[in-house]
């Protein structure tokens, strides 16, 4: 314990965009730890790193920030851990500033903010290498004796490129750190008109180049930024995306599929017949493999993610969509929460504290569960592959792939509305202005898109295993007892405790064209959306009559329903707040479980009612009889 408290305490600063994370990333490798700040919903990032020369020291990742005096809750955090307000977290030692070398008229402003908090730093300019390619000459020296610090260069993205951080960081550590004067406060020491000044000052005396060229990002912007063939452009790279979903995973899901086919059989053709042998088959094969075969698909979305965010396209999609955004009258913030709502809603909701209008937050509260999360992707693959068939559309477009655009399109297009509807309601407020820097384009690196795909592997892997094994085995249970009656037609379930409760509510969702098996797969899947699939293996599985036995699960349902019922199964999961832990994180965001309900109640009622047009519509237009 003794080590730990004489452990030099480092902390990472920087403005959004500047490669601080990657940066983190490189110093602490897999030593770091992900949890919030004591009182509030605010991921805090921590990490150990050693020196060339094996000092070892904790690390801190901030929350990026373009100013210490703070917009959101994320920039309090920041600027109090800096200062020493925070009761439960100590004050760094050293302060490690990293700033985006090709964009240092935007960054210093930040540095000499927080040179007034007394504490010894050091710059780190990051992303030197595409500076020098833009023809920016950095004098170094100069620089380090302007501001008083060291200053040091670093390349986030290359696997050694935090080595010369590294020995910098060794040199001021064995020099011996100074103890930290008291901080000021900076509406007291820092003049706005004063601070611009000093920045284009060290700027004109210490770095050269600047505008002279006409780079590779502002050629690249002319066609990004377009208002017309920048909106192609997205819309171009989300269909890629939608249409490579389901080409390129076909194999390992494939793969994946017969795998745990033939462990099923092998499993029910050693095993003698019993309860054992009807809890590994039907629960847990029949569930768990049900999902786990969606794991390619879940991969490449993020593929994507990582590499569109890596490239430096991301933010200009969002600076695209503000225009469309406030129309709406969403806050030109909301774009990133409902960006990463995409991979799951839950970041999404706690990523609206960078809003600092709380009608403005409030509302994109209310639209996140709307963007089709990843726990939407297995449901959505399983009907899709089920029920439309696998053809080229126009000679380019898989059919699979247009469908499943579309159900992403009507979860945005819905929130637009909702989103619409609602900030009518009492009139339409000021938005919070969207703030961002445009990082320059840089090729992905392999080794953050690797990383990012092994966490969210080991993410899913951990659901599977924990959550939705555990409902399995829950289900499973519910599902074959109590045992039917002596003489007793039809399939056990039926007789179960899961089998009456899904009768009892089968009217509820007779119009929607849902059976009992289907209500009876709903309920745990409140749990999480994807556990649906999982309880579809093991209700048909366990609804098998006499020696039949149900293996895959998309042949089976693909022959016992209609399209209308696939087609509103789908819409139904376009809108249905069928996650615990959404509801859960609006709660903690909001500090009241009435807007979790509000939710909850507003996403259920278009659900059933967008579900039963679907059904009632299709089979209109199929000419079937319900």
């Amino acid at each position: 314990m003794s080590a730990d408290i004489a452990m030099p305490r480092l902390a990472l600063l920087g403005n959004p965009n500047c490669g601080k994370t990657a940066l983190f990333n490189l110093l602490t490798g897999t030593r770091q730890k992900v949890a919030n700040y004591a009182g509030v919903t605010v991921e805090r990032k921590e990490g150990w790193l050693t020196t060339p020369n094996g000092v070892k020291a904790q690390i801190l990742d901030l929350p990026g920030t373009y100013s210490l005096e703070p917009m959101s809750e994320d920039e309090s955090i920041t600027r109090d851990v800096i200062a020493g307000h925070r009761s439960t977290e100590s004050r760094p030692d050293l302060l490690v500033c990293v700033v985006d070398a090709t964009h240092l008229h935007l960054n210093l402003r930040l540095v000499l903010e927080a040179k007034t908090q007394g504490l010894p730093m050091v710059l780190v300019l990051n992303m030197f290498d595409v500076a020098e390619e833009q023809g920016i000459r950095i004098e170094v020296g100069s620089l380090a004796s302007m501001l008083g610090m060291p200053v040091t260069s670093a390349v986030g993205i290359h696997r050694d490129g935090a080595n010369a951080v590294l020995q910098t960081l060794d040199n001021v550590l064995a020099q011996g750190l100074p103890p930290a004067a008291k901080a000021s406060p900076i509406q007291a020491v820092i003049d706005p008109v004063r601070l611009n000044e000093q920045v284009h000052s060290i700027l004109d005396a210490t770095v050269s180049g600047r505008g002279q060229r006409w780079t590779m990002s502002d050629r690249l912007d002319r066609w990004v930024l377009h208002p017309v063939w920048g909106y192609v452009l997205l819309s171009a790279v989300l269909m890629l995306v939608f249409q490579a979903v389901f080409a390129w995973a076909a194999w390992p899901m494939d793969l994946i599929d017969e795998s745990v086919a033939s462990l099923g059989e092998w499993l029910g053709t050693h095993m003698s017949d019993g309860p054992l042998r009807s809890l590994l088959v039907d629960g847990v094969i029949a569930g768990v493999g049900g999902v786990l075969v969606f794991l390619p698909q879940i991969l490449i979305l993020f593929l994507f993610i990582f590499l569109l965010e890596d490239s430096g396209y991301l933010p200009r999609a969002a600076f695209l969509m503000d225009k469309l955004m406030s129309s709406v009258g969403l806050s030109g913030r909301s774009f990133i929460p409902l960006l990463s709502s995409f991979a799951c809603a839950v970041p999404g909701i706690m990523a609206t504290r960078t809003i600092s209008h709380w009608r403005d937050r409030w509302l994109t509260i209310m639209v996140a569960p709307l963007m089709t999360c990843s726990a939407r992707l297995p449901v959505y693959a399983l009907l899709i592959a089920a029920f439309i068939s696998q053809r080229t559309v126009g000679g380019i477009f898989n059919l699979q792939g247009l469908v499943l655009f579309a159900l992403f399109a009507a979860g945005i297009v819905s929130a637009m509305l909702v989103a619409w509807v609602a900030s009518r309601r009492d009139g339409k407020a000021s938005a919070t202005p969207l703030i961002m820097e445009l990082p320059t384009y840089r090729l992905p690196s392999v080794w953050n898109v690797a990383r990012g795909l092994w966490e969210r592997a080991a993410i899913f892997m951990r659901r599977v295993g924990s959550i939705i094994l555990s409902l399995m085995i829950v289900l499973w249970f519910l599902s074959s007892y109590p045992a039917p009656p002596d003489g007793a037609t039809g399939a056990a379930i039926e007789y179960s405790f899961a089998g009456m409760l899904g009768h009892v509510l089968q009217p509820l969702f007779q119009p929607l064209g849902f059976d009992w098996r289907i209500v009876v797969a709903l309920i745990p899947a409140m749990a999480a959306r994807e556990v649906v699939v999982a309880a579809l293996g093991t209700v048909y599985a366990l609804s098998a009559q006499g020696d039949e036995v149900a293996t895959a699960l998309e042949p089976v349902i693909g022959k016992e329903w209609s399209l209308a019922t696939a087609l509103a199964l789908m819409v139904w999961f376009v809108y249905a707040p069928q996650c615990v832990a959404t509801l859960a994180a609006v709660k903690r965001e909001t500090g009241q479980w009435r807007y979790a309900g509000i939710m909850a109640a507003y996403l259920f009622a278009l659900a059933y009612l967008a579900a039963w047009a679907t059904y009632r519509i299709t089979l209109a237009l199929t000419g079937s009889v319900a």
